[in-house]
């Protein structure tokens, strides 16, 4: 094991650009549920609590957000029932893609507000 390896120690955080911190907190908090860890208004972020060991970074930019699903990278969230978060997402007006499947699992992707794709994924084991 090289020493660059033993002293990263996992990912802490993934960053999402976002065009207004205060909405993206409102959408990410009312729609997915997660927990406001941090926040800093003058900078612009806001970091959430996903139930996981790696939270999310929701930081303000004024440049234009462009996601792109071919080359963007994009969180993928773990889900238990793919069909039900797809149901309940719908529900609340996020835009969805239909649920695909392979041989390992179902999954499909949603868009925030400002468009950046996201993917719930649930495992076939």
């Amino acid at each position: 094991m090289s020493t660059t390896s033993s002293l990263i120690q996992g990912i802490d955080t993934i960053i999402i650009r976002v065009s207004h911190a205060a909405n993206a907190k409102k959408w990410y908090t009312e729609t997915l549920g997660f927990n406001v860890l941090f926040e800093d208004e003058s900078m612009g972020l806001v970091v959430l609590d996903t139930g996981g060991p790696t939270s999310l970074t929701l930081w303000k930019t004024d440049q234009p957000i462009k996601g792109d699903s071919k080359t963007s990278a994009y969180p993928i969230f773990k889900t238990k029932d793919a069909e039900a978060l797809r149901n309940e997402l719908e529900k609340k007006d996020v835009k969805v893609d239909a649920i695909e499947q392979d041989e390992y699992g179902k999954f499909f992707h949603f868009y925030d507000p400002d468009g950046n794709m996201l993917e719930a994924c649930q495992l076939l084991q």
